[in-house]
């Protein structure tokens, strides 16, 4: 058991069952009264933030959450199958644990897997990847109704929004956490 001192940005606490990330806190010595901790949470699994304020001295439960670089190998259909890259232990993922993130992975990728006692908690993609381009209409010139925008479809399948000038075969930067379009890549 550790207390409000150990407190730091990123330590995980289990609190009523839940595992909680620190994200941000600070410790305050009001002039009158006992100090205390104001701290924002964010859920590890579901993702949810919350401000939670701790008495200085409360006994907190901090959990070892490993995270590791895993290759993303192929999808058997329920789950995903990733390789540890230091070990080359294979590990199965559910699809409900991968989430939205299957949107924007391919094989051979390497991906961070968060594990706590070695069950995976979520899989975590860098900030962008570039994709290609499989299938999107042909932009007409001075069609303005759509914003300048028109549906494309990247190689793992999911559907993006690109403005009108994206041709089938471009390879786009896509934000993994909106699927948000980024920016054409030129090779």
């Amino acid at each position: 058991m550790a207390s409000t001192a150990d407190i730091k940005n990123g330590a995980v606490l289990s609190i009523d069952g839940n595992l909680w990330s620190v994200i941000e806190f600070q410790h305050v010595k009001p002039g009158k009264g006992g100090a205390f901790v104001r701290t924002k949470l964010k859920n590890v699994v579901t993702g949810k933030t919350v401000d939670k304020t701790f008495n200085a001295g409360t006994k907190l439960d901090f959990e070892n959450v490993d995270r590791r670089d895993y290759t993303y190998l192929y999808n058997d259909g329920d789950s995903f199958i990733f390789m540890n890259q230091s070990d080359y232990d294979q590990v199965q993922v559910p699809a409900a644990v991968v989430g939205d993130a299957a949107n924007f992975m391919l094989e051979n990728q390497s991906i961070t897997i968060a594990m706590h006692d070695e069950n995976p908690l979520y899989v975590e993609l860098p900030a962008s990847v570039v994709l290609e381009i499989t299938y999107t209409e042909p932009g007409l010139q001075g069609d303005r109704s759509t914003g300048g925008t028109k549906g494309a479809t990247i190689e793992t399948g999911y559907e993006i929004q690109v403005p009108l000038f994206v041709e089938t075969g471009t390879k786009v930067k896509v934000d993994t956490r909106t699927g948000d379009y980024l920016g054409r890549v030129n090779d």
